[in-house]
């Protein structure tokens, strides 16, 4: 059987820890020592180990083609039996694998007992697939790896584990330079990508995450935000009011962006996103926050009556719930393309809320346009969960230099004197 060496970083992967995070960019050991390492305690006692992806269509997406080679790398094929769907040790010794994006509470229960949940390529999985998976592996003693290269710093599990480290974590993160195994063939590709394109060497070598992802239609502006300090925090001031900027939907998002602005500056201090709700629940969940009100500023489909509430409109439902709404033609109907370049015009004027606001950042960074395959080149924006938050962005800026930190005045009364 062949010794196990794992890099110097990782050799505290076998020491007990509720969480272990390995992050890190291209060529830094991450799956070829995590599978080595698990293939041996499986061999020291019965363990039952979950590899787990966020989307497994098929057994082709997981980890058991990595873990069979190493199960001959390491002289191991006495001790396991590869089959179709899982790998079983002669100990009573189990994988098995398994996609999370389709998973539910009940179904879940079929991992109950898992020793080791090993979730590779971890980037992409949400919040609700670690709230599913997290209170299933609750076996004593039972331990959740994470393996990634960072993409956003405000994706799920790098704002959960990385920025937010828990105290029962193992946080690692190992680059190239740090495997005395890395591959020599790839230096010539990494030292040239270090001279043409140093923002992407830092991400895919040095593992550091992106100002977006790879064609957002807002890449430069939120780089430009992201190197100038202007994603922080970025408090409630209670001397400012708040207004608030709406994208309607019911089946589809509804996205609400809270906005506080001093002379230029625009402070983008929260944001709200839900389906499937009704008008009063939103107006309950603002009225929760206690803020000094501004105006809620609607898009033009705001003003139209709607079926499902009886021909009212949205405008009319919020104004009857004590809201402070705009008038209709308050926020201008313009297409796309222009509110996207009003947009790019504002930007430098926006400070987020790193924490408060990551939602909206999310989609800001996602946001893209589609490409068809006959001609490549690019359209319209993509219509999905990004466009929500992004077209309320661009009511914002369509609308920003309308808002004031004044009250409405109330109309004087003209009562004649009497002669």
């Amino acid at each position: 059987m062949a010794h196990v060496q794992l890099p110097a970083k990782l050799e505290a992967l076998r020491f007990p820890k509720r969480y272990k995070v390995i992050y890190g960019g291209r060529d830094g050991a991450k799956s070829w020592s995590i599978a080595q390492l698990l293939l041996i305690l499986g061999t020291e006692r019965p363990l039952r180990i979950l590899c787990a992806r966020e989307v497994q269509k098929s057994i082709k997406d997981s980890v058991h083609k990595l873990l069979c080679d190493q199960i001959t790398r390491l002289d191991l094929g006495y001790f396991y039996d590869p089959l179709q769907t899982e790998i079983r040790g002669i100990n009573g010794t189990e994988f098995l694998f398994s996609g999370l994006s389709d998973q539910t509470v009940e179904s879940m229960k079929s991992f109950e007992g898992i020793d080791i949940c090993w979730i590779e390529e971890a980037r992409p999985l949400t919040g609700r697939s670690l709230k599913i998976l997290i209170p299933t592996i609750r076996k004593d003693g039972s331990e959740i790896w994470f393996s990634f290269n960072p993409e956003l710093d405000t994706d799920e599990v790098f704002v959960r584990f990385v920025e937010n480290t828990p105290d029962d974590c193992l946080l690692i993160k190992i680059n190239w330079d740090e495997n005395p195994w890395y591959s020599r063939a790839l230096d010539s590709e990494r030292e040239r990508m270090k001279r043409d394109d140093p923002e992407g060497y830092e991400h895919v070598w040095n593992g550091m995450c992106k100002a977006a992802v790879d064609g957002a239609i807002y890449f430069n502006e939120l780089a430009a935000a992201t190197k100038g300090g202007r994603i922080r925090a970025v408090p409630y001031d209670p001397m400012l009011k708040v207004h608030t900027v709406w994208d309607l939907g019911y089946n589809d998002k509804v996205a609400i962006i809270f906005v506080q602005k001093v002379a230029s500056e625009i402070r983008v201090i929260n944001y709200l996103e839900d389906n499937l709700k009704d008008l009063p629940w939103y107006a309950s969940e603002l009225a929760k926050l206690k803020y000094n009100w501004g105006k809620d500023y609607l898009p033009h489909d705001g003003y139209a009556g709607r079926l499902e509430s009886g021909g009212k409109s949205t405008h009319q439902i919020l104004k009857a719930l004590g809201r402070p709404v705009v008038p209709a033609g308050t926020v201008p109907s313009t297409d796309v393309e222009e509110g996207i370049k009003q947009a790019r015009v504002v930007f430098p004027r926006i400070y987020f809320d790193k924490d408060q606001a990551r939602g909206l950042l999310d989609h800001l960074k996602r946001y893209k346009r589609a490409i068809p395959l006959t001609t490549g080149e690019p359209g319209t924006p993509v219509h999905d969960a990004a466009s929500h938050g992004s077209d309320a962005f661009r009511y914002l800026a369509l609308v920003v230099d309308k808002m004031t930190n004044t009250a409405d005045s109330p109309k004087l009364k003209y009562e004649p004197v009497p002669a």
